[in-house]
């Protein structure tokens, strides 16, 4: 057992620390207060590689591994944890639909504009009235010939106003419930399809989330992505190793509240001394690292795991519950230390606070990871 990352993977940590700290650090409470979606530097994480990490090079990709991804998610969630979710959800979710279930034409014609940065992903399951229970899914597909029309709603969608290509998922036997849903590829500016912007959103507030409306849009066949009726099979596959990337986004930030607590509490003094040295304190910091290495070293678990093509469904789930939530605690810790001053944004520890809440509810509620470690559980008993 290695502890160690590998050199390509510690090369790549260390530029992206490079990148953040000149790109990203001195901009991200301004793109948090004003709702800003960075796209200058989005497009500068694709021409670094970033946007297509686990393409192959075959389609313009880098061709990295699991690993990698949540190396790179954590180093930028470190800084901003909404430019971290736009990279984990373009690599994690939309684009590895595409690359992993995609024809060979789709492949082609899609992956390496994907890749390079020029066009954005988004991928559309939530609903308005759906999102943990897929079965409740109401926008619907109907064939006609070769050409399907699509109706209905979905919400929440990352990426969902600044994205180019989205892949949506419909039922299509209602019958069958979740085991009679499809995925399609759809393109901006189609007949009949619309996004609306979200705002006003408690964290992740510069990553774009919008609803996306669906009205009669006509879909040729050669844009069904998959088999008819498998996309809910598909889709499990592609939000276990989301999961992944969710768990090391929510590292990135509880790391950065931990650091940027050290820095002020060696800074700030109280009573002749460094806050530092009480040891009312110095407790929070050791609970914050023993958790956040803890849950760092279950991502990579789960990461290896699905690198290494073995199970990891499990495993991907216990990261992400563990993560997030050990986030969150080591950010409302960053807060407490902090004082008066974590509760005004001229430090960044409340916004590293508000972006992990999310952690616990995308991509699978905590409830819903508790659920499906809990069956794994029994089913090895």
């Amino acid at each position: 057992m290695d502890f160690e990352l590998p050199e390509s993977h510690r090369a790549l940590q260390a530029s992206l620390r490079d990148f953040c700290e000149s790109k990203v650090r001195p901009f991200a409470r301004e793109w948090d207060k004003d709702e800003t979606f960075p796209l200058e530097v989005v497009r500068e994480l694709g021409g670094l590689g970033v946007l297509g990490m686990l393409v192959s090079e075959e389609y313009g990709g880098a061709a990295m591994d699991s690993l990698a991804v949540a190396v790179a998610v954590e180093e930028i969630a470190r800084y901003d944890g909404s430019l971290a979710l736009t990279v984990a959800s373009h690599n994690g979710l939309g684009t590895s639909h595409l690359r992993v279930f995609g024809n060979e034409a789709q492949r082609r014609k899609y992956l390496p504009r994907l890749a390079s940065g020029e066009w954005l992903g988004a991928w559309g399951l939530t609903e308005p009235g759906s999102g943990s229970d897929a079965a409740g899914m109401k926008t619907t597909a109907v064939r006609h010939g070769d050409t399907w029309v699509l109706n209905g709603a979905k919400m929440f969608i990352t990426q969902g106003t600044v994205g180019d290509v989205f892949v949506v998922l419909a039922v299509t036997s209602p019958q069958k419930k979740q085991k009679g849903i499809t995925a399609f590829i759809l393109e901006k500016g189609m007949k009949g399809f619309s996004q609306r912007s979200i705002h006003g959103k408690l964290g992740m507030r510069s990553s774009d989330t919008a609803e996306l409306v669906l009205e009669g849009v006509e879909v040729p066949d050669s844009q069904r992505l998959g088999e008819v009726d498998a996309g809910f099979i598909d889709t499990m596959k592609i939000l276990d190793k989301g999961r992944i990337t969710i768990g090391a986004l929510a590292v990135g930030l509880g790391r950065g509240a931990l650091e940027e607590s050290v820095r002020y509490s060696r800074e700030r003094t109280a009573f002749g001394q460094p806050i530092s040295e009480f040891q009312g304190l110095r407790w929070m910091f050791a609970d914050m690292k023993t958790e956040l290495d803890a849950a760092r070293l279950l991502v990579h678990r789960a990461a290896l795991l699905a690198d290494a093509g073995r199970p990891y469904s499990q495993e991907a789930s216990m990261a992400k519950l563990f993560a997030s939530e050990a986030a969150t605690r080591a950010c409302n810790k960053a807060v407490q230390i902090h004082g008066g001053y974590g509760y005004t944004r001229e430090f960044p520890v409340e916004r590293y606070l508000r972006d992990a809440k999310l952690c616990e509810i995308g991509e699978g509620t905590s409830e819903i990871q508790r659920t499906i470690i809990a069956r794994e559980v029994f089913k090895s008993a």
